[in-house]
């Protein structure tokens, strides 16, 4: 089988710090490569791969600001569809307009939607509905408009990630500073505890972080260690007593959640999105609605068991029952075998194959 894997080119995959869908993409690319598939990554010139590289650009925009990312995400996505004919399967993980593209070639087009950026982008997803083949990354983020070959939860390498069977002192936010992630219910949540606050992420808006973090760092009870690699973001994960995660947005999945539990740490998070379809109440973190709920339920984290945070990591999260599932995707499609469903009533109760 001849995969061509588009990735898209924010940042290098996999990405030296920050870089979600890079990195899923990454782990998804190697995984493949390992089991035999002939994989070709299109991506940034500077990435890294066991497979094919093919790149345009050189770098990601995130990081060169030379980089024009109108101009080269156009050149990166035709470099992809001009080829199309040299593979049996194009998987696509940027987003909504790689699918304007779709109805140019014959080969079978994948798209893994990493979350809807905004309702405007539903007219493109909506006309190359059943054209292309859409796979949600949880049950929480499909859409009742769209049809869907399969739901695939991200998995992780749990090689990258340290079990620690003891608790750290602090509390850890892990993730971008913006509204949505919620780092200022954060430092109240940290405040309501009397425990000490330790932030990592890139700041994506800057107004915020001024207003409502930058004000509360003290080097002290609340300290901003910037955006962290992975070896970093390993020690930060394994030596939290919690990971906050007061979201403010439906999250199509939240991989620090899972990077977290995989280090033995528990989750206290806002109950939206695909939260409980990572996070088991009571037994790997606590979904709470509240500043004060998640103040409360931080005071209960030690009675969760940290080794049942890294088992269920192992029994649900792993990079290799995501290149499982994607395999089997692969087939259905190259093979012709694909029968497209409709959420509903049916889907919601086979909920539990993927968990």
């Amino acid at each position: 089988m001849r995969v061509a894997m588009l990735s898209p080119i924010a940042w290098r995959t996999p990405p030296r710090h920050y870089g979600p869908w890079e990195r899923v993409v990454s782990l998804l690319t190697e995984g493949l490569v390992a089991r035999g598939v002939d994989v070709t990554l299109f991506a940034t010139a500077d990435s890294r791969t066991g497979g094919r590289l093919r790149a345009v650009c050189n770098a990601g925009y995130e990081e060169d600001p030379t980089v024009d990312p109108k101009v080269w995400e156009c050149l990166h996505i035709a470099e992809v569809f001009e080829a199309a004919a040299d593979f049996d399967l194009i998987h696509n993980h940027f987003d909504f307009l790689p699918l304007s593209y779709s109805g140019l070639v014959t080969t079978p087009v994948i798209t893994t939607i990493h979350g809807f950026s905004s309702p405007a982008i539903m007219p493109v997803y909506k006309k190359y509905n059943r054209r292309v083949h859409y796979v949600s990354i949880s049950w929480a983020d499909r859409s009742p408009e769209l049809d869907y070959i399969a739901t695939v939860h991200h998995g992780i390498d749990v090689r990258e990630f340290t079990f620690r069977d003891r608790a750290g002192d602090y509390l850890l936010f892990f993730g971008r500073i913006h509204p949505d992630k919620g780092t200022r219910e954060a430092v109240e949540i940290a405040r309501r505890t009397g425990r000490r606050l330790v932030i990592a992420g890139i700041i994506q808006d800057r107004e915020y972080y001024e207003r409502e973090v930058e004000p509360h760092l003290d080097g002290a009870r609340v300290t901003y260690v910037g955006s962290v690699g992975p070896k970093e973001r390993d020690r930060l994960l394994g030596g939290a007593f919690a990971l906050l995660h007061p979201i403010n947005f439906a999250e199509p999945f939240g991989l620090s959640v899972v990077e977290a539990l995989a280090c033995g740490t528990p989750v206290v998070a806002f109950n939206r999105g695909s939260m409980p379809e990572l996070i088991n109440e009571g037994e790997t973190g606590f979904l709470v609605s509240s500043v004060e709920e998640a103040a409360a339920a931080v005071e209960k984290v030690q009675l969760i068991d940290r080794a049942r945070c890294r088992r269920e990591v192992e029994r649900r999260f792993t990079a290799d029952r995501m290149v499982d599932d994607y395999l089997r995707v692969y087939e259905q499609v190259v093979q012709g075998g694909l029968e497209v469903w409709k959420i509903g009533v049916e889907q919601k109760g086979c909920k539990g194959v993927h968990r």
